[in-house]
């Protein structure tokens, strides 16, 4: 079954370079940081808090993108999202290496070894689900060469995992002159922000993988590849938005069940529980004001929005209830909201009676390094 993330719980890091030194410059992957970065926050897709999203343009060293995926992996507990858009090479191994701005062809000392990246996936990530995004030459090396035996094609892989490359191990990504994004970006931002007319309700990656691909090949580009290992193509980067409800769900009956209500058994955190109660209103297609009428006069329209725009949890379970029912939840699944609430509640009341030294979210000095920018950094830096 298809499943969002808990917001609150993942963490993406998204590397690009654009200008190099040596090797042609690609000006359009500074657009895909941007607007990957924007859209993985938005309502169009995951909404992920500013501040998960670090944003690693032109790195200097390949310890820097190593240092910026190694913290984003020890801080998620749900989903890890890598992105990775430039040149990719080929090493003497036939293994893939990404280019970085001073790479230079031939020696690959001065890139990125991809494997660098897998290891810190399998051996320092906290994180239940990883999705790994790479946008470039060659891109296909790291789901293994088909041709070779089932150990090396399992070494490739990362548990819990879905790997999407934008070309073949043997074929080189494209990122046609004067276009604002590459190729196989701008198709992946196309689909999570207009959705796919017929599709399902939520955009996961197997769905997102099938669509790409008839659309790659369709305009003549490179195909995309995949890889998915223990339902990693179940994991959402959006809700279809070619397929939100024309007409409000019924406050009970059989059209109410059938939407694809988000599960309250995937929220981890209070962000997540926010987001998700958030998407309840969206998928129920009602506005704040007719979820007020639902609720026979039990809940103001200003408290639909009060409720919605909170950010600590609220210390009675009726009021989430009656918006839930309201939006027509069924009470089946309005139990397992309640006892998502009491878990979080709990948690919360644990952790002000213990007193460790807790560092505060993402911060610390490593934080501050310029080469790791959260996107509010990447904004303010675009806006002067």
């Amino acid at each position: 079954m298809s499943v969002l993330p808990d917001p609150g719980a993942s963490r993406a890091v998204l590397v690009g370079t654009s200008r190099f030194e040596y090797l042609e410059p690609l000006p359009a992957v500074a657009n895909n940081l941007r607007a990957l970065a924007d859209l993985l926050c938005s309502p169009l897709s995951l909404q992920l808090p500013a501040q998960h999203v670090t944003v690693v343009e032109d790195p200097a060293a390949a310890h820097t993108v190593v240092g910026a995926v190694r913290q984003a992996a020890a801080e998620a507990g749900d989903t890890l999202i890598v992105y990775f858009a430039g040149h990719g090479l080929v090493d003497a191994q036939d293994q893939l290496v990404l280019a970085l701005p001073h790479t230079e062809f031939g020696r690959v000392e001065t890139g990125l070894p991809y494997d660098w990246v897998r290891q810190v996936l399998l051996l320092d990530s906290r994180a239940e689900r990883h999705v790994v995004i790479l946008d470039c030459c060659y891109s296909g090396l790291a789901l293994g060469r088909m041709s070779a035996g089932t150990g090396l094609a399992d070494q490739a892989a990362v548990e819990g995992s879905f790997l999407l490359a934008a070309a073949a191990e043997t074929r080189t990504a494209l990122a046609p002159v004067g276009e604002t994004y590459t190729a196989f970006t701008g198709a992946l931002l196309e689909v999570l922000r207009r959705g796919i007319p017929g599709g399902p309700a939520l955009v996961d990656l197997g769905v997102l993988y099938r669509h790409l691909r008839l659309t790659m090949e369709a305009r003549g580009h490179p195909v995309p590849q995949a890889r998915d290992r223990n339902s990693g193509a179940q994991v959402a980067l959006g809700r279809n938005h070619a397929d939100l409800p024309a007409a409000p769900a019924a406050a009970a009956g059989a059209d109410a069940a059938e939407r694809l209500w988000p599960d309250p058994r995937a929220i981890r955190t209070v962000t997540g529980f926010f987001t998700a109660l958030a998407e309840v209103r969206v998928v129920s297609g009602l506005t704040h004001r007719a979820v007020s009428e639902r609720s026979a006069g039990r809940m103001a329209g200003g408290t639909v929005g009060a409720l919605l725009n909170r950010s600590t949890l609220p210390a009675t379970w009726g009021t989430t209830a009656v918006y839930l029912s309201a939006c027509g939840v069924p009470d089946e699944q309005i139990t397992q909201w309640q006892t998502a609430w009491q878990q979080l509640r709990a948690q919360n009341l644990s952790a002000k009676t213990a007193s460790p030294e807790v560092a505060r979210d993402g911060g610390g000095p490593e934080k501050d390094r310029a080469w790791q920018r959260p996107l509010s950094a990447l904004r303010r830096r675009r806006d002067h």
